[in-house]
């Protein structure tokens, strides 16, 4: 997903207002920007630009953490808000987790087992 940093060093993701080629091609002239600007706040541009495929939620927590103590409050609340914040992204289709692409790949190559023939109720 694209992006862009505004001068005040928040995070805006550009999403693509049109995906298919051909919606793209016949409807984009229409519209005056080619992406539609979803503007985040400070916590969530500082999450956002440390997100690299790599970094671990947990890992993550403690660096938005350390570097924005006085917005975090209690300091508990850190590892829920991070989540809750990278489910959104998750559920907008603006990240994925590599867990669960791998989980999906794994299920997608197995085949299903079979039902149980008998409970072993009635035997």
């Amino acid at each position: 997903m694209e992006f862009e940093i505004r001068e005040d060093g928040k995070v805006d993701i550009l999403m693509p207002r049109f995906k298919h080629p051909i919606w793209k091609r016949a409807l984009q002239p229409h519209w005056k920007q080619e992406f539609i600007r979803i503007h985040l706040d400070e916590i969530g541009s500082a999450i956002w630009l440390q997100v690299n495929g790599t970094i671990k939620v947990i890992e993550l927590c403690s660096k938005v953490q350390t570097t924005h103590p006085e917005k975090l409050h209690p300091p508990g609340e850190t590892e829920k808000r991070v989540t809750q914040f990278l489910s959104l992204l998750y559920q907008q289709r603006y990240i994925t987790f590599r867990e669960i692409t791998r989980e999906k790949k794994v299920d997608q190559g197995k085949s299903r087992p079979n039902p149980p023939t008998s409970s072993g109720l009635f035997d």
